[in-house]
């Protein structure tokens, strides 16, 4: 299975992360030990929410559209 995510930070709470993963804890385990450029300066870090794929390829196109505008306003209205 594939994971999209969405972090929540700990310490600023209006600070959010979207990412793509097969192995869930394991990534959230990396983000609260610092090993992400982009959410080191936010950790710790606490589990959202998360949506399960059958295929890499659908994973990624929904991450993708996460960061969009509109999967902004997505995860405002469902997460």
């Amino acid at each position: 299975m594939f994971y999209v995510y969405l972090l929540r930070s700990i310490n600023f709470p209006e600070r959010f992360y979207v990412g793509c993963t097969s192995d869930l804890k394991r990534r959230l385990k990396e983000h609260n030990d610092g090993k992400s450029i982009y959410t080191n300066r936010f950790k710790p870090w606490i589990l959202h929410g998360y949506v399960a794929f059958d295929s890499e390829e659908k994973a990624q196109k929904f991450e993708n559209f996460l960061k969009t505008g509109n999967g902004r306003i997505f995860q405002k209205k469902f997460f």
